[in-house]
């Protein structure tokens, strides 16, 4: 059965000096993570990628990844734009920050048009995610009721060395996500425990739970999200800053008892990219995991 793989990699990383962070190699071969993303994905089944990206690096995704992926399977692009709105609503010309990463999957719905999971271009989430996810997605769903499924890692395997982290910290019951809410500012202190927010931060538990934007939808979920996004923008349409997040969303329809979500625990190390410092690590974890086996060192067979 059909899978799609859609990969948000419209961010501006502006965080990540000294480039475009989804871009940067850290393969023997100039590899980047979403080569490693691409390569798990159609090992575990998936067989069609939609790229979500900024119009202006298109070329640079196609000579970095997007023509040798190609090859392997039916890449499509798609592009976050500000104006990219419901009907009857203008861009406010002064608005240069984009809608987040819940409009860049509705933005992918013109490419979507099967069961599909959504990933960060610059995270690393392992084999098993990838499989758990296409298996959730290729079985039967009988119901009207949503069913979704977010791959869940723990929160304390996510943190960076070099600065704080926004993780969607989660609640699960019986294998079930019962709530998701966007932290901010969170990172290890001193003292050894992990605390969010900034001169009110309060110390939050490292075991939990942390959505790390891995989510597994049927196709007409983009209905229901197209849902949300309206009323975000009926309340929000005039802000410069205010971001329409894919968990809160997911968050809503939980709540609301129109969707449930499985959380489908991994086993695997994620990694990522947030910070510049990061770098040397990501190449080191990629370097073991070619030791050991479990990727080729040239990924891509010409």
């Amino acid at each position: 059965m059909s899978a799609t793989l859609c990969i948000l990699a419209a961010g501006l990383g502006s965080r990540f000096k000294g480039g475009i962070k989804q871009l940067e190699p850290f393969g023997p071969n100039g590899e980047i993570i979403m080569d490693y993303s691409v390569y798990d994905a159609l090992e575990a089944g998936f067989d069609k990628v939609v790229f979500v990206i900024r119009r202006d690096i298109k070329d640079a995704f196609d000579e970095m990844i997007g023509r040798r992926i190609a090859k392997h399977a039916n890449v499509e692009y798609v592009f976050q734009e500000l104006d990219m709105l419901p009907r009857g609503y203008a861009l406010n010309p002064k608005r240069t920050k984009p809608w987040g990463h819940g409009h860049a999957v509705l933005c992918a719905s013109i490419a979507v048009n099967e069961p599909f999971a959504v990933i960060n271009a610059d995270d690393f989430y392992g084999k098993e995610a990838y499989r758990l996810l296409y298996k959730f997605l290729t079985s039967e769903q009988g119901s009207d009721k949503l069913h979704l499924a977010m791959a869940g890692f723990i929160l304390k395997n996510t943190l960076s060395e070099y600065g704080s982290v926004n993780r969607g910290l989660c609640i699960e019951n019986d294998g079930m996500l019962t709530d998701v809410t966007e932290t901010y500012n969170i990172r290890r202190e001193a003292d050894g425990k992990v605390y969010s927010g900034k001169e009110d931060a309060v110390e939050v538990d490292e075991n939990c739970y942390a959505s790390m934007n891995m989510w597994g939808m049927p196709a007409r979920f983009m209905e229901r999200l197209r849902d949300k996004f309206d009323e975000f923008i009926k309340n929000n349409g005039d802000s410069l800053t205010a971001e329409f997040l894919l968990p809160a969303a997911i968050d809503e329809m939980i709540k609301s008892g129109e969707a449930d979500c499985a959380v489908l625990p991994s086993h695997d190390r994620w990694f990522g990219v947030t910070y510049a410092e990061d770098k040397p690590k990501v190449k080191e974890e990629i370097a073991a995991l070619i030791a050991s086996g479990a990727y080729p060192e040239k990924l891509w067979k010409d």
